[in-house]
């Protein structure tokens, strides 16, 4: 990625995260997006611990990043419910909404959570 594109992702981040934070009623989803894979956590921010985390690393086959993307969210749904979590705060870590981010937060609301 080039260097401003990423100073300008950093910045919608920073505008982001100004409004937004994780409780103990509603924790952040947080999405980060790498060139070939895609993780996704659940953090509260008031005692700043992750409670459930998820990505494709160790997902195998054919999919494509956006299929494998949600995927994630199913995952990291399941595991926010096994822990008796149903309501999110989505951060999108200051990367637009669409493409494997859309599908990650697409699969978090089919597995259960909401925003």
């Amino acid at each position: 990625m080039s260097k401003k594109k990423e100073q300008t992702r950093l910045r919608r981040h920073i505008k982001i995260r100004k409004r937004i934070s994780g409780t103990a009623e509603r924790p952040r989803l947080v999405v980060f997006r790498s060139l070939t894979h895609i993780y996704a956590q659940v953090i509260n921010d008031d005692t700043k611990k992750v409670l459930a985390s998820a990505s494709d690393m160790k997902m195998k086959g054919k999919d494509n990043k956006s299929e494998r993307a949600k995927q994630v969210g199913t995952e990291v749904a399941k595991l926010a419910q096994e822990k008796k979590i149903d309501k999110v705060v989505f951060d999108r870590n200051g990367y637009k909404y669409h493409g494997r981010v859309k599908a990650l937060a697409d699969g978090a609301r089919a597995g259960g959570l909401q925003f």
